[in-house]
C-alpha cells in the first residue's frame, strides 16, 4: 500500500516566480538549465529528493549557471514515482502550486563539498 509522502525538489532561482504561479511543471522549463545542466526535460515528470542525502547531492550537482532554490513538495503518492534509470525518483505528473512550499533561497553553487 503506498502513502502520500513529503519529497523536495530543486530548481534554479530563475524559476522561482514561475513555480510559484504554475507549480512544478517540466513543459514549463527554460528560464534555467536543469540540476543536471539539461537544456530540455530529461522526462515527462518532475524530479524530487527522497531525503537530505539526495537533496546534498542534487545542491551538489548544480549545473544551472547560479544558486538555486530547495522546494518542499508534499502530497506526493509513492506508489506512483518511476525510476529514471540511474536511482533517481520523478512524479510523472504536474504538481500544482499549492502543494509546493519554498523551503530555502538563494542556495549558491556547492561545486566540491
Amino acid at each position: 500500500m503506498s502513502d502520500a509522502s513529503h519529497f523536495f525538489h530543486v530548481s534554479s532561482v530563475l524559476n522561482r516566480r514561475s513555480i510559484t504561479r504554475h507549480g512544478l511543471d517540466w513543459a514549463r522549463m527554460g528560464a534555467a538549465r536543469g540540476i543536471a545542466g539539461s537544456r530540455r526535460p530529461e522526462v515527462e515528470g518532475v524530479f524530487v529528493c527522497r531525503g537530505e542525502e539526495e537533496v546534498g547531492f542534487f545542491l551538489q550537482i548544480n549545473n544551472t549557471g547560479g544558486p538555486v532554490d530547495l522546494w518542499s513538495v508534499d502530497g506526493i503518492d509513492e506508489g506512483l514515482l518511476l525510476d529514471n534509470g540511474n536511482g533517481f525518483v520523478y512524479v510523472p505528473s504536474r504538481i500544482p502550486a499549492e502543494r509546493v512550499r519554498l523551503v530555502r533561497a538563494d542556495v549558491p553553487p556547492q561545486h566540491g563539498i
